[in-house]
């Protein structure tokens, strides 16, 4: 059912300061901030050969990374991106295993402009999992 890896999400407490290290010290290729309000997130993007790391900053007080960071005050990874062909079959056959959609479970644009939904971490083993559709 999921698909490749798209992107691992790492909270940070200071999003150009993040930046700054991925692209000077490990030579990476980092976009430009982006804010993302239906998520409460500024995100940059550092592109990979193989995927994707997502830097996210929280958007105002009541964003869910700001919890995040109060919990977790150097940062951290916070989710993990799969990709799957079509989100609302993915989201039915897990639910009916069980699994439990955060927020509302019809999916939200993403920062790619792709349908996306978050799974609880309490069913996958810690991990909050970002499930994000993509045109196959």
């Amino acid at each position: 059912m999921i698909g490749r890896l798209n992107h691992v999400a790492i909270a940070v407490p200071d999003l150009e300061a993040a930046a700054a290290q991925y692209r000077d010290t490990l030579g990476a290729d980092v976009g430009a901030p982006q804010d993302e309000p239906d998520h409460g997130v500024r995100v940059i993007f550092i592109a990979l050969p193989n995927t994707k790391i997502e830097l996210l900053h929280p958007l105002g007080e009541g964003s869910p990374i700001a919890g995040f960071l109060a919990k977790n005050p150097q940062g951290g990874i916070h989710h993990i991106c799969y990709e799957v062909d079509d989100i609302h079959v993915a989201r039915d056959r897990l639910v009916a295993q069980g699994a439990r959609v955060l927020g509302p479970a019809e999916p939200k644009i993403g920062a790619h402009g792709n349908p996306v939904l978050f799974l609880h971490p309490k069913d996958f083993n810690g991990t909050l999992i970002e499930l994000e559709q993509v045109a196959g």
